[in-house]
């Protein structure tokens, strides 16, 4: 399933910096929430994951040795050892273990490229997380926390029936 155009024409036209701080703020939640992520990668830590939403003009470079990630705009796409491209509701069901991998792939709606072992070995990392978006970020909109969940707990049921 695609991101609705309009919101994505939307996205696409923040700033990035705007875009990273989001992005910084989401990723520092999610190391301390779940502080053992890239434990599991031993020697592949070091090496640079890039997230490629199709639908979208954004990339997310994730370098976990460092524990940073970097967005910016696909026409200034850094170099990475293992780069994964789909939908960007794709990718967040990927991230959360709501759907297959390995369907998604063979169907085509993903698109795996570079270091296969440290992209395998991401996904196994991923897989013992127990990512849960909405509750995990709630957090981030204060006040707002319960309304925020609800909605983003609802554009997920949406996507994923969209991805079945």
């Amino acid at each position: 399933m695609l991101l609705p155009r309009p919101l994505s024409l939307v996205l696409d036209k923040l700033p990035v910096a705007l875009v990273q701080r989001v992005v910084n703020q989401a990723f520092r939640r999610a190391l301390q929430q779940h502080p053992d992520l890239f434990d599991r990668l031993g020697k592949e830590a070091g090496k640079r994951f890039c997230f490629v939403p199709t639908d979208l003009d954004l990339v997310f470079l994730v370098h976990p040795a460092n524990g940073f990630i970097h967005t910016v705009r696909k026409a200034s796409a850094p170099r990475a050892d293992a780069t994964i491209s789909g939908p960007i509701l794709t990718l967040l069901a990927l991230l959360e273990g709501r759907i297959d991998g390995d369907a998604v792939f063979f169907s085509r709606s993903l698109s795996v490229t570079g270091d296969m072992e440290a992209m395998l070995a991401l996904r196994n990392a991923l897989d013992d997380c127990s990512f849960d978006l909405p509750s995990d970020l709630a957090a981030m909109a204060g006040p707002l926390a319960g309304p925020f969940r609800q909605l983003a707990e609802h554009i997920r049921h949406r996507a994923l029936k969209g991805l079945a």
